[in-house]
This record gives structure tokens, C-alpha cells and sequence, in this order.
């Protein structure tokens, strides 16, 4: 194997969005750097399960909805 080909490997802190910390290993930035995040699974919808909301901006759902509402597929 080639020597020196491979990124440093270090211990960071990782700072979550409601404060909770833990250590890890990684490339990111130097030896105890500190990382805070943004989103994190604690707050982001796609793991808490939060509910989307439908903007309907200039009546576009509306529309789609009064067009096509006497549509069925079958049962109901």
C-alpha cells in the first residue's frame, strides 16, 4: 500500500442541535475541532416524522383539486 495517500483520521466533537455532544472519528477539520449541526435526526422531518404542509400558492392546488375531484380509481 502507499504511505501518506490516505486523509488524517481524528477525533472531533459533534454538537447537536438541542446541545447533546459525543466524539467521533473523522476527516473533518483538524484534531478536536468541534462540528454543530444544523440538522441533525433529533429535528429534521424525514426522521421525526413531522408533518408536511401544502402551500397552495396562487390557488395551484385548488385548481388541481376542483379539476380533477370528480376523478375516481375504483374504490373508494
Amino acid at each position: 500500500m502507499k504511505a501518506d495517500i490516505h486523509p488524517d483520521y481524528h477525533y472531533i466533537k459533534v454538537v447537536m442541535t438541542d446541545g447533546t455532544e459525543f466524539v467521533t472519528r473523522s476527516t473533518y477539520g483538524k484534531a478536536n475541532d468541534t462540528m454543530n449541526l444544523d440538522i441533525d435526526p433529533t429535528s429534521h422531518p424525514a426522521w421525526t416524522g413531522g408533518s408536511q404542509q401544502l402551500m397552495d400558492r396562487g390557488g395551484r392546488v385548488s385548481k388541481f383539486n376542483s379539476r380533477f375531484s370528480g376523478l375516481s380509481f375504483g374504490k373508494k
